[in-house]
């Protein structure tokens, strides 16, 4: 298994799939081999890709308040590794962001993974990370999150953090009751051992 620092390296050179990408390869994604905590989110979005920073944006905003934290834990690889399933701004489609490009998560995946070896808890934003890291998940997004306990407490799925689910975080209440509460103190947990 090749060191994480090359490993890295060799991640933001990448180029699998620049002739797919409207705005070119730009490799997002924050990694260490002490991090507790993985973030799994779906792929960066414009502002993200313009950034360079892993949830530069509103949803990260929302997620760093989901989990309690500042951005400077947020932000430090020791503490919390994000590695989405694409790496790079797919573009985007009629009703938002295309689904992350598959060439990030057949080529990286499994050796990056594998070099966390302190991780205790990923969060799985979304389906596409659900699929990835759940192996018994239910048909929808909203099953598989209200059937949060079924994988805690090393994984907790969760919805896109996005501003664009505003209809579902309204017609989902019990989870702003139930899992936002047990995400902060298991977060709090990892980040004070």
């Amino acid at each position: 298994m090749p060191r994480l620092g090359p490993l890295l390296r060799e991640i933001a050179a990448c180029r699998l799939c620049a002739a797919e990408l409207p705005d070119g390869p730009r490799p997002v994604l924050q990694a260490h081999g002490r991090a507790r905590i993985l973030i799994a989110g779906q792929a960066p979005g414009r502002r993200v890709h313009a950034s360079g920073v892993p949830f530069d944006d509103p949803s990260g905003d929302r997620l760093r308040e989901w989990m309690g934290i500042d951005r400077e834990s947020f932000y430090d690889p020791k503490r919390v590794a994000v590695v989405p399933m694409g790496f790079c701004y797919p573009g985007s489609g009629r009703s938002g962001d295309l689904p992350p490009r598959p060439e990030c998560a057949a080529t990286w995946h499994e050796t990056l993974l594998r070099s966390l070896k302190h991780v205790k808890l990923t969060l799985a934003l979304g389906q596409y990370a659900q699929a990835y890291h759940l192996d018994d998940r239910a048909a929808t997004v909203t099953q598989t999150v209200r059937e949060w306990q079924h994988h805690w407490p090393r994984y907790l799925p969760l919805p896109h953090p996005s501003p664009r689910n505003r209809a579902w975080f309204a017609r989902n209440p019990w989870f702003e009751r139930e899992v936002i509460p047990a995400l902060r103190r298991r977060v709090r947990t990892l980040l004070n051992a």
